[in-house]
């Protein structure tokens, strides 16, 4: 009896000890924790399940590695947030009340990511959009909001470029469909061609909208085959442009048909057909078979290795970078906090190898420096560069 009463103290110490413990050890074999905000469902679940796989491989390719802080494995969260602004401010909403998220990869859309962004800047939370390119975004003077994609009007310039050097247009028809996006891009493409249309060389023939989620779109393409145009440039999303191609070819408008970089990847391919679809272009960033660094040699192997195919579009390898560099300043500045994060990608990320290229960014929170071409599918329903 006298034992045990002997040992109580040293009982009632070793429990302190390890309940004094428990909270550091605990926390260091804990995954960091990163969401994915995206359209695993709705009408872009192709590109949101591209996504999530990206991530997923992107992960467990930095653990395969000995994970971060120490040896911290990386774990992603995905929120489903079904490509619609509700449900996306919703989505960030959910990740932003679990403490463990310590940022998020979000999202495919800019209007889902002007709902979401919000969200975060308000729960000061670090979000990486990999799939949102209206020039607005990064002009709301955010501190917790950066994206690893291009902006509209770069691309806008870009399709200018090749409007008149690769097609010769004089008459160009541009349609969008109303959404942050492709409103975005048809006026940063309108505005790029303004040294065309001050010199006579060029007209824009036809600027106007459809409506998303419509399957007949045989009004406003009657309007646009009157005008007669060289060259018609669609700034929207893929579902719509190959049932705008398709009936467009229908009704007898022939000229080139080009699609910004949301409207062609191989769902479009396969919705279209591959007799209407070859020969449609597209302004886009780097496609992943593009990419020549090591970094995508790497990922792209370990994607197809797990899902016998590689992505078809850029934005789900832009997500995968988002993820890359999260994890790449919560390693380097040692600390999950949103400030010192937000801080250190913002100053100290610098040309940082990335799957897509070199990391960097603006101040104000844009991805520095990201090209792009001209694709178009071939013979074959490929999407290749135009060479």
């Amino acid at each position: 009896m006298k034992f045990l009463e002997c040992m109580k103290p040293l009982g009632l110490a070793l429990s302190f000890f390890l309940l004094m413990m428990a909270p550091g050890a605990l926390a260091a074999s804990q995954p960091v924790v990163i969401g994915l905000q995206g359209p695993i469902t709705g009408p872009w679940a192709y590109e949101g399940q591209m996504a999530r796989q990206s991530c997923e491989i992107a992960a467990a390719l930095i653990n395969e590695k000995g994970g971060i802080l120490g040896g911290r494995k990386v774990e992603v969260r995905v929120m489903d947030d079904e490509g619609q602004p509700k449900s996306g401010a919703m989505a960030a909403t959910k990740l932003c009340g679990q403490r463990d998220v310590v940022a998020s990869v979000s999202t495919y859309g800019s209007s889902i990511c002007e709902a979401a962004m919000s969200i975060y800047e308000k729960r000061k939370k670090v979000n990486i959009g990999y799939g949102v390119t209206a020039v607005r975004l990064t002009q709301k003077g955010f501190n917790f909001f950066f994206r690893t994609c291009g902006r509209d009007d770069a691309q806008g310039n870009f399709f200018a470029k090749v409007a008149g050097e690769r097609f010769n247009a004089r008459k160009i028809a541009i349609m969008h469909d109303n959404t942050a996006f492709g409103k975005g891009l048809a006026e940063d493409a309108r505005k790029g061609l303004a040294p065309l249309l001050e010199t006579g060389k060029a007209e824009v023939v036809y600027f106007d909208a459809i409506t998303p989620g419509e399957k007949d779109f045989h009004v406003p393409l009657t309007q646009l085959r009157e005008v007669h145009p060289d060259l018609w440039y669609f700034t929207g999303y893929y579902a719509e442009a190959a049932l705008l191609v398709t009936q467009a070819r229908e009704i007898g408008v022939t000229c080139p048909f080009v699609g910004g970089n949301a409207a062609i990847n191989d769902e479009f391919v396969k919705i279209a057909g591959l007799d209407i679809a070859k020969g449609c272009f597209m302004t886009n960033e780097p496609l992943p078979q593009d990419l020549p660094s090591t970094e995508a040699k790497e990922f792209l192997k370990a994607y197809r290795d797990k899902y016998g195919e590689i992505p078809s579009s850029p934005w789900p390898v832009y997500a995968a970078d988002a993820l890359n560099i999260i994890a790449h300043a919560v390693d380097n500045s040692g600390s999950t906090d949103s400030k010192i994060l937000a801080n250190y990608l913002r100053d100290k990320v610098d040309a940082v190898p990335g799957v897509t290229g070199k990391i960097g960014f603006t101040a104000q929170g844009d991805r520095e420096g990201v090209p792009f071409y001209l694709y178009v599918v071939d013979a074959k329903g490929r999407i290749v560069i135009d060479e």
